[in-house]
């Protein structure tokens, strides 16, 4: 019987250890991205663009037009819209790609969910020839 006793006041110190480290911390637990891992949170990973941190300023790659796409859900696009966004994408520079995600993140424009697999597998080409090198 005392072992019982014993067992229920670990368990119950755990779970208020556990409770009092999520309440300080706000439970935001989130761990840094190691060397080489992207952090998933976005389709291009902003460690490795020049843009990152260093401004804030919004570039254009002759993409305009796409302006008037603020504050549209990824998954809010028709295909003729998702085919502007493609069109402007496949004119451009492979080099240039993921400034222009990043231009699109500053400007507040979600790229759409129709492109987000064939961007990502021109950033993914473009790192690996460059790590190549």
């Amino acid at each position: 019987m005392v072992w019982l006793i014993a067992l229920f006041v670990i368990a119950a110190v755990a779970v208020c250890v556990v409770w009092l480290r999520k309440r300080v911390t706000g439970g935001d637990e989130r761990r840094a991205p190691a060397d080489g891992e992207c952090c998933g949170q976005h389709a291009v990973c902003e460690r490795d663009s020049l843009l990152a941190g260093v401004s804030r300023r919004v570039e254009y790659y002759d993409d305009e037009e796409l302006d008037r796409y603020r504050g549209v859900a990824a998954d809010g696009y028709a295909d003729e819209q998702a085919e502007e966004f493609r069109d402007v994408l496949y004119t451009m520079d492979e080099d240039d790609v993921p400034g222009w995600c990043r231009s699109l993140q500053l400007r507040g424009i979600e790229l759409p969910d129709q492109l987000k697999e064939e961007v990502l597998l021109i950033v993914g080409e473009h790192r690996s020839a460059a790590t190549r090198k």
